[in-house]
């Protein structure tokens, strides 16, 4: 019995032991497969030319699709305060693609962080390699000690230039630059402070605001679209508010079935949410005029129907972390919109003051200066050169758009009812040939149509 016991321990530890060298040797297989297809089978001239710069703090190469022969992700050492020599710095992110040294290059602008690589609109267009890079203070581009003061537009813009002279090292064909709402105001930013580091800019649904809290917003609001339609926004906002003890069960069940945290108590969550509405509608255009409840819809109907044209992830804790940094600028220099809480004011119990200002703690509330955007409002209408400014008709944040003076060959395309997600290639024909032949014009290249 016990030679037997033996016997059959040996072979059980034979068979663990296969077991575990075949998983191991499948895990093995799986590791080499996954780095093969990232990394380069041998290290490239342009791998090693971006290991050599002094400023380059890591490079990885990442997946690409098949239009591009290699990809990047890349940190770049930046000084936190570019003005003082001596300065702390930080790494900011920035995700390569690339084709061919002599081809243009897009230099993709993000207001806010880049969590994924992915070829903007023009990059595809002008068939060119693609300089991603994330904004200061935001995602993995953040320094260890944060210091408000040196989030401003003036150091973002030089963060852009130091990373423009540092690629036009490799990359000597023409150069534009874009970026899509924040990233927009960021490209237009750029191009104010260093107009010659890119030969076209093209923003996309870009606001350039003239005040903290801009009145044009409050305006278009009241004059967008069909008077019915408006109407029915506003009776649909007002049954919500008259109606929070029946739909205000049905927010708190899903959130806490979605096991997420509310930043702000219930009920002033619940009238921002209706405040909010109206302004997001018009922007994306979730939903059209036809689908927006009656009063006398059910509750679930109701609060549905917010959900899908509104969410909330906006509202919690985890969303005020990730887009503080932008309140910081709009509250600083750049600009925001508030509530017109007149319609409201007999049904609402939390919210008594229009600002948004309260995403911002108390304590971190900066005191705004529109310096910048007088100086830049006035460049743009004199200095705007070989710029392309994208816009929705019906997209909320044209309320704001910029506004031209006919002193410079700046092209102002507003699409017909289009919205915060309007490209060139929405535009009808006569349009989009009109972009594609000023581009063509200005970067003296032919887009394949």
């Amino acid at each position: 019995m016990i030679s037997c016991f033996i016997f059959i321990n040996l072979e059980e530890k034979k068979h663990g032991l296969k077991m575990k060298l075949q998983k191991y040797f499948l895990l093995l297989v799986a590791f080499l497969f996954i780095t093969s297809s990232v990394l380069p089978q041998q290290e490239t001239e342009l791998y090693k030319k971006l290991k050599s710069f002094k400023e380059v703090t890591s490079v990885t190469p990442i997946k690409t699709d098949t239009t591009f022969t290699e990809g990047y992700a890349i940190m770049i050492s930046q000084p936190i305060d570019h003005n003082n020599p001596k300065s702390e710095t930080f790494k900011q992110k920035v995700y390569l693609l690339h084709r061919n040294e002599s081809l243009p290059t897009i230099l993709a602008l993000e207001g806010y962080s880049a969590d994924f690589n992915r070829p903007y609109e023009l990059t595809r267009i002008l068939q060119g390699n693609q300089v991603l890079v994330e904004h200061r203070y935001f995602g993995q581009s953040v320094p260890e000690k944060i210091d408000w003061n040196y989030l401003t537009v003036k150091q973002a813009a030089a963060d852009h230039h130091a990373i423009v002279q540092l690629f036009k090292k490799i990359y000597s064909g023409k150069w534009i630059s874009t970026g899509v709402s924040k990233g927009g105001q960021t490209t237009i930013f750029f191009k104010r402070f260093y107009p010659n580091d890119v030969d076209v800019a093209v923003p996309y649904v870009a606001p350039v605001n003239y005040s903290m809290e801009d009145p044009r917003i409050t305006q278009f609001l009241k004059t967008v679209g069909s008077d019915d339609c408006r109407k029915k926004i506003l009776d649909y906002q007002r049954a919500f508010l008259q109606r929070r003890e029946e739909i205000m069960p049905l927010l708190m069940q899903d959130v806490e079935k979605q096991n997420i945290r509310i930043a702000f108590d219930w009920d002033f969550l619940y009238e921002i949410w209706v405040l909010e509405y109206s302004f997001t509608f018009w922007q994306y255009g979730a939903a059209k005029c036809e689908e927006v409840p009656l009063p006398t819809d059910d509750a679930k109907t109701m609060f549905e129907h917010m959900k899908k044209v509104n969410g909330y992830s906006w509202y919690t804790e985890q969303g005020i972390k990730q887009f503080l940094p932008s309140y910081i600028q709009f509250y600083k220099e750049i600009g925001y919109y508030d509530y017109d809480l007149e319609p409201f004011k007999d049904l609402l119990i939390e919210v008594k003051d229009g600002s948004s200002i309260f995403w911002i703690p108390k304590e971190l509330r900066p005191k705004f200066d529109n310096t910048l955007l007088k100086d830049v409002s006035e460049w743009l209408k004199t200095n705007s050169n070989n710029m392309i400014f994208i816009y929705g008709e019906l997209d909320t944040w044209s309320a704001t758009s910029v506004v031209l003076s006919g002193k410079t060959n700046a092209l102002k395309m507003v699409r017909k009812d289009g919205r915060h997600g309007t490209s060139i290639r929405s535009f009808d024909p006569e349009s989009k040939e009109l972009i594609y032949s000023t581009l063509e014009k200005w970067l003296d290249l032919k887009i394949k149509r």
